[in-house]
Formats: C-alpha cells, sequence, structure tokens
C-alpha cells in the first residue's frame, strides 16, 4: 500500500493542509524530502541535517475496542506485555490498515502524530514517550512517507492543543505509569 505523496489527494488531509494549519498555528518546522520510508530502517539512510528525536509510531486498538496511538523514541524497545497495564487499557494489538484509514486518514507508513488532525472527536487516544519531548527537534510525517517535518516539542504541544489531544507522557524507561497528563 503506497502512502507517498502520490496518493495524497485520495487523504483526508492533505500534507500541504497539515503545513498550513502549522503556519497558522505559529508553529516552526523545517521540512526533508525523501524516498518513500516504511520502516524505521528506511528512515535510517536519509538522515542528513536532520539531528534529533526520531520516532515510530504504533496505532494499537484494545480488545474493548479503545484506539491508541503510541509515539515513541525509534530505537526504544517496548513491552507489549506491560503497556497496557500502564496505560490503562485491555489488551493491545496493532490496528488494521483499515481501521487505521478510518480513525487517523493514513496508511501505513505514513503514521505520526500528526495523524490526529483527522480525530476531531479525540477517538484516538495519545502515548507519547517522554525521551522525544526532552530534546531539540522531533522528526515526523506529514500524513505521507515521503516527506519529514522537524518542530519543536513545544510546538508539537501546541499541535496536540489545536487538535484537543491531552496527550499521555509516558518514560517507557521506568516501570513507573505516566510521568505526566497535560
Amino acid at each position: 500500500m503506497d502512502a507517498s505523496s502520490a496518493f495524497k489527494d485520495s487523504l483526508p488531509t492533505t500534507p500541504e493542509a497539515i503545513m498550513a494549519v502549522l503556519k497558522r498555528l505559529d508553529i516552526s518546522f523545517s521540512t526533508h524530502h525523501h524516498p518513500p520510508l516504511r520502516t524505521v530502517e528506511d528512515s535510517k539512510q536519509f538522515r542528513d541535517g536532520m539531528n534529533g528525536a526520531h520516532i515510530k509510531n504504533l496505532y494499537m486498538r484494545d480488545r474493548k475496542k479503545k484506539n491508541f496511538l503510541v509515539v515513541a523514541d525509534e530505537d526504544r524497545t517496548i513491552d507489549m506485555k506491560t503497556l497496557n497495564g500502564r496505560i490503562g487499557c485491555d489488551r493491545l494489538s496493532f490496528g488494521s490498515a483499515d481501521r487505521l484509514f478510518e480513525m487517523l486518514g493514513v496508511r501505513p507508513g505514513a503514521v505520526s502524530p500528526l495523524t490526529l488532525i483527522n480525530d476531531p472527536d479525540q477517538a484516538v487516544r495519545l502515548v507519547i514517550d517522554a525521551k522525544i519531548l526532552q530534546g531539540g527537534m522531533i522528526y515526523v510525517h506529514p500524513l505521507v512517507n515521503d516527506v519529514t517535518l522537524g518542530m519543536s516539542p513545544d510546538g508539537l504541544r501546541r499541535f496536540f492543543q489545536h487538535t484537543g489531544h491531552d496527550p499521555m507522557v509516558l518514560d517507557f524507561d521506568s516501570k513507573g505509569t505516566t510521568l505526566e497528563q497535560s
């Protein structure tokens, strides 16, 4: 399934529309074009001048049909056996490509925190790794996987406020639960 800009017009929100929202919110960002990247391993080949936090994004659903977007440092090991208890849900599994498109308006390979623009009812719970909010730039896809935007943690937080998503900030390095809930 192609998640590149070639199919951007089939998405509920285009990369240009998301960038217009960021500009309207006065969120600074840098733009980087590259070949389509579907995995963390793919993305590690295209980092020239992109110093900062690179992430992985997991769209998940529990048995009670609650939806979650887990955003973590790209090299973070996530213990799937304990994550559900830490975020207060039933057993988690990965959401299907169809459900991903229905809930967040993107195809596999283009999932990012910016997909929350397509969740006006906050039906997807955002869980974010504390580590990525502590650095300089955070790199995210603007709903397609052949472009990456770099923005500050504060800019990303302002975006979450705009979409109405209250992130659960989780310290994946500890056995505890949340660090903060905005």
